[in-house]
């Protein structure tokens, strides 16, 4: 039996103390040198598809997800900001005017006056009736926008700030085809709501609605853009000349005139009209329309209108077929593209020039015309007076008309 002496385990197991020593210092260096590929090449130890997928780099790699950016994120109180910035701009408008029944109207008849005397007009009594609606300041100096349903035909307006300051408002300017009026009031260093750019709009966008409704000041209405260019006629209003834009933020009576707000605070339309027995369908007036006839009508100025005259409607094959199925027609439409000429009125541009109904009209001045705005558009920018050369298929033959727009507001002269 072999034994050993204890300074010989000793010996033995400071033997190996060496190789050990080998062993952590090639451990040490080889994580050193991991650390420094991974310093110059840190692209080459991560795979490919982490950095062409954020969720899994955000894994990977323990950082914070990306951001998503919305406007809610931007700023979660966004409504609030717009309403500070324009909610002191906001202005209510209430409105007297006096009125007499008309029990006998034969007596306001110019002709029979004569007839009848002073002595035997009837003494009816007259009656105030009061309205309100809403506006917005465009000018420290005290321009306001505002509805023409609004003022018209009224005898007093009052003007009233959100600080509950009260001015007498003088209306400046009207334009019923547009529905828009300019109310001056008499202030310094008032506040002034920002006005946007409504050719901007994309359906989606945030629409906030402020006004008066119902007598309820400042109250205030969240909504989305639901359509762009909604004209007049679908609307169910053809005696305007507008193409609105639609919103499904509430609008009520007593909001007409008050400011449509994008997410930044800006006007971007003027609230009009909301549809009969319909719940989130509201229009407003584009902003850029405003901008275009505000001056003139602050210098107490006439918008042009140009008409000829005509009810009319957009025709395809397909509503062609459908027309000339309903029994007793009296003419057969022709079932091709263009404007069926419904209605003509008595003493307009359209009867001078001999259009008659179930004419339709397929190209003005060489140009094809498809629907009823497209024709709306042209005979609005064509001046009072200027020949138009109608193209138009009649009992299937072919015919040319000129037709000279009038002016609008010569109608009711």
């Amino acid at each position: 039996m072999t034994s050993s002496h204890p300074s010989d385990q000793h010996s033995h197991r400071y033997k190996y103390l060496p190789n050990i020593g080998i062993y952590l210092l090639m451990a040490l260096l080889g994580a050193g040198l991991t650390l420094a590929v991974v310093r110059l090449f840190p692209t080459k130890l991560v795979p490919q598809d982490v950095y062409q997928n954020p969720e899994i780099t955000a894994s990977a790699t323990q950082s914070a997800p990306p951001k998503v950016t919305t406007a809610t994120t931007t700023n979660p109180n966004f409504v609030v900001a717009a309403i500070k910035l324009v909610g002191p701009a906001v202005v209510r408008i209430d409105t007297e005017r006096t009125v007499r029944p008309r029990f006998y109207p034969w007596f306001d008849e110019p002709f029979l006056r004569p007839f009848f005397g002073r002595d035997m007009m009837p003494n009816t009594p007259r009656f105030r009736l009061f309205g309100e609606g809403s506006g917005f300041i465009i000018e420290s100096n005290g321009l306001i926008l505002t509805n023409a349903h609004v003022v018209s035909g009224v005898d007093k307006v009052k003007v009233t700030l959100k600080d509950g300051r009260s001015f007498q408002g003088e209306v400046r300017g009207i334009d019923k085809p547009f529905d828009l009026a300019v109310i001056k009031i008499k202030g310094q260093n008032l506040p002034v709501a920002p006005l946007g750019d409504s050719n901007s709009l994309q359906v989606g966008d945030w629409a906030i609605a402020v006004g008066n409704p119902f007598g309820l000041d400042n109250t205030v209405t969240l909504g989305i853009i639901s359509t762009l260019k909604r004209s007049s006629s679908q609307v169910g209003i053809p005696d305007k000349r507008l193409d609105f834009i639609q919103t499904d933020a509430a609008i009520n009576p007593g909001n007409s005139g008050g400011p449509l707000l994008n997410q930044a605070g800006k006007v971007i339309g003027i609230n009009t009209a909301i549809r009969a027995r319909a719940e989130g369908i509201g229009f407003a007036i584009p902003i850029n329309k405003a901008k275009e006839i505000k001056d003139i009508l602050a210098r107490g100025e006439k918008i042009s209108h140009p008409y000829i005259g005509i009810s009319m409607a957009s025709l395809n094959p397909e509503f062609a077929k459908q027309l000339n199925r309903i029994p007793n027609q009296q003419f057969t439409v022709p079932e091709i593209e263009g404007v069926l000429v419904m209605r003509v009125l008595p003493n307009t541009p359209a009867e001078s020039a001999g259009l008659l109904p179930g004419d339709v009209i397929i190209q003005v001045n060489s140009q094809k015309i498809t629907n009823a705005e497209q024709l709306q558009d042209i005979v609005a920018k064509t001046q009072v007076g200027q020949p138009l050369q109608f193209t138009l298929q009649r009992q299937g033959q072919a015919k040319t008309i000129s037709v000279s727009p009038g002016e609008l507001s010569d109608i009711n002269r």
